[in-house]
């Protein structure tokens, strides 16, 4: 049986677009062209997941999930944000109100079909633990719901740190009962090579979680962490935490889909740095650092060369000597540590 897809969305062309694209995947379709019709048809229709715009008229994105949660036959239903708006303060306010993804315009079509059968696929896993539950409904009112309340948990009650930038947040071989949510700042992990080489494994944005490489209680970090700018962080001990996994088969869950998305982006940065050339490995890690950032392009990047160069995997002189030739090509403008990329387009086909 086909699964039933919603699709909400003011734009004509996009509409149909993407309504053929999902039907082209086997899935059943129906289209609301604002807010107001999509809360209609998704309390008669009945569908199994929900794909909304959040500019739109007569009733915004944000005010469709929030209708829908209030009625006990719509509130279970996952929910996909779909639009151009991507700051970080927009996206929480709709993970907030309940939503299950969010969906930056424009979109590759293997990430909106891959949204969708994930939140299908986890709605479909919880439905089936709930059948079986035998939990107080008591004990579930105290319950965290989804990883976006988890985040608030931590904003909320966890304890606030800030560091400057440079500074060390953990060391490797540093034992620690706490994990992170970065409220403001970048941070890098990072490990030293048997020749003593700092090689950078992870770059973590705001919204992000910190510290899972130490889960369990007084077991030693694999890796360092320091701040690349500025950084505030919300801390929850392990035990506390490990409370509230243990209430919540929802957030264990999407937990587990967050590390393994979080373990694919590592794999990919070591394939990359592995097999790419110098050139290839010196610009994606150039559009790495301006996405980590949320900087675009007329802006410019302030970042130590080592950072890069310890990211991209390849030597300092042979970074410096690739950032120059970049400038002499155009593509990119070198002013002290500022970047600033000139041609976004041909550092994402360097080969």
């Amino acid at each position: 049986m086909m699964s039933k897809v919603l699709l909400i969305e003011d734009d004509t062309a996009l509409r149909e677009n993407t309504a053929e694209l999902l039907e082209l995947s086997d899935y059943d379709v129906t289209t609301a062209p604002n807010g107001k019709v999509g809360i209609e048809k998704a309390k008669t229709e009945n569908p199994d997941i929900i794909v909304c715009d959040i500019m739109m008229p007569e009733v915004d994105g944000y005010g469709v999930l929030e209708a829908l949660s209030l009625h006990n036959h719509t509130h279970q239903i996952p929910f996909i944000f779909l639009s151009a708006k991507t700051e970080h303060k927009e996206i929480r306010k709709g993970m907030d109100l309940g939503a299950d993804d969010y969906l930056t315009k424009p979109f590759e079509e293997e990430e909106l079909i891959s949204a969708i059968e994930s939140r299908l696929a986890k709605a479909a896993i919880l439905k089936k633990m709930m059948t079986g539950s035998t939990v107080a409904s008591e004990d579930k009112e105290d319950t965290l719901r989804n990883l976006h309340e988890l985040k608030n948990f931590f904003d909320d009650q966890g304890e606030i740190s800030n560091y400057k930038k440079g500074e060390v947040i953990y060391k490797e071989g540093d034992h620690s009962n706490k994990i992170y949510l970065i409220l403001k700042g970048v941070v890098k992990t990072h490990k030293m090579d048997e020749s003593g080489k700092e090689l950078i494994t992870t770059l973590y944005r705001p919204d992000d979680f910190l510290g899972f490489t130490s889960f369990m209680d007084n077991i030693p970090y694999q890796e360092s962490a320091t701040t690349v700018e500025g950084t505030e962080l919300a801390g929850v001990s392990k035990n506390e935490l490990k409370d509230i996994l243990a209430k919540s088969n929802n957030i264990s869950l999407e937990l587990m889909e967050l590390l393994t998305d979080n373990l694919s982006d590592i794999k990919e940065q070591l394939l990359q740095m592995a097999y790419s050339s110098v050139r290839r490995k010196t610009a994606q890690t150039i559009l790495q650092f301006a996405e980590i950032l949320n900087k675009k392009t007329e802006e410019n990047i302030k970042i130590s060369r080592n950072d890069l160069a310890s990211v991209a995997g390849i030597a300092t002189e042979s970074l410096i000597r690739t950032l120059s030739s970049f400038k002499k090509d155009g593509l990119i403008e070198i002013e002290g540590r500022n970047i600033k990329i000139l041609d976004l387009s041909a550092l994402q086909l360097m080969e």
